[in-house]
């Protein structure tokens, strides 16, 4: 392999990185959210917010990701081609790999999550919440001034270990042929018979962004857990 190849394939293996940042970038967040939104369903009064809720969870969980991945990008495509038959306006229309990747993994990273935010509700001391509502403040404030910091504080580092769950359930997107890090390094071994060169490029990125994550993650601990760690 001579130079200008290499550096074609180099080009192409950052261009393919960049997808796999964007994708977790897009995935944990949304899916973190939909995660504590479930888990203030499963403790909701209501029934049917309860059933939904656990029936998301275990379908999200209970499902490997790469069948739920290929079940939405096929699935919602074989739906939008039958609407299609009666509504021309949704005719033609075809699903991008990315949004097709973003919400199968969005939909499996809430389900997880939600287990996490879960516990750290019913971790939080009820005489905080009931001395709240004596003093008349409104549950809405209630649950961002007071509940919402300590359930983040509790819940992170199990939200920092599926974020880089999230980051490795990437590579899963290759299958749909979104041109991610994982299918660039397999398209560049196979155009230069060099699995094990650009396998290995490919696994020194995957490490270097999961560094990342957990020093960003290590930042956020510090960050909600100020006033709250004893120091000797």
């Amino acid at each position: 392999m001579n130079m200008q190849q290499y550096l074609g394939w180099t080009f192409q293996l950052i261009s393919g990185a960049a997808i796999t940042a964007e994708m977790t970038i897009v995935t944990a967040p949304l899916g973190f959210m939909l995660g504590m939104i479930v888990a203030l369903a499963k403790e909701s009064r209501h029934l049917v917010s309860r059933l939904t809720a656990e029936a998301v969870t275990t379908v999200f969980r209970g499902t490997p990701e790469l069948l739920t991945l290929l079940l939405i990008y096929y699935g919602a495509q074989m739906l939008l081609n039958a609407a299609g038959e009666h509504a021309p306006l949704l005719s033609g229309i075809e699903i991008p790999p990315f949004a097709a990747g973003a919400v199968a993994l969005t939909l499996v990273a809430a389900a997880y999550s939600s287990e996490n935010f879960l516990a750290a509700i019913r971790a939080l001391e009820r005489g905080q919440l009931e001395a709240a509502k004596s003093f008349g403040m409104h549950p809405v404030t209630t649950f961002f001034r007071i509940s919402l910091p300590q359930i983040l504080r509790t819940a992170l580092p199990s939200l920092g270990n599926n974020c880089l769950n999230i980051l490795k359930d990437t590579s899963l997107v290759s299958i749909i042929a979104l041109e991610d890090l994982m299918r660039k390094s397999y398209l560049a071994s196979g155009n230069t018979k060099q699995p094990i060169l650009f396998f290995f490029c490919a696994c020194v990125v995957y490490l270097a962004m999961s560094g990342c994550l957990v020093s960003l993650f290590a930042l956020l601990e510090r960050r909600f857990s100020r006033g709250s760690v004893r120091r000797v």
